[in-house]
C-alpha cells in the first residue's frame, strides 16, 4: 500500500504564501485591521491611521491625552495584537 502524505488546505495555502513571500504582508494587513478590535471602540474612534514599517506599528491618534496614556501600555498592545494574529508581526508601537 502507498503511504500518503495528507496535508490540510490551510497548511498548503500557508506554505504557498510563504514560498511566494506573501505571508508577512498578509499578516501585517490582518494586524492593522485588528487594531480597532484589540484597542476597543473608543480608542478606534480617535484613531486616524495605522501603518507598519520595520516591525513597528504606527498609530496616528487625534487625542494627545489618549496618545500619552496608550504610550505607557505599548508592550501590552504589542502582545495582544501579535496574539490576535497568531504570529510575531510587530515588535513595537509608536503613537503619534
Amino acid at each position: 500500500m502507498f503511504k500518503r502524505d495528507v496535508k490540510s488546505i490551510k497548511e498548503l495555502i500557508l506554505r504557498n504564501l510563504r514560498e511566494q513571500g506573501l505571508e508577512t504582508p498578509l499578516l501585517q494587513k490582518r494586524l492593522m485591521d485588528a487594531w480597532p478590535t484589540v484597542a476597543g471602540e473608543i480608542i478606534a474612534r480617535y484613531t486616524d491611521g495605522v501603518t507598519i514599517r520595520n516591525q513597528t506599528l504606527y498609530v496616528h491618534l487625534t487625542n494627545p491625552a489618549l496618545r500619552q496614556d496608550l504610550s505607557m501600555q505599548r508592550s501590552d498592545y504589542v502582545k495582544r495584537l501579535n496574539d490576535y494574529v497568531g504570529s510575531q508581526v510587530i515588535a513595537d508601537i509608536r503613537f503619534h
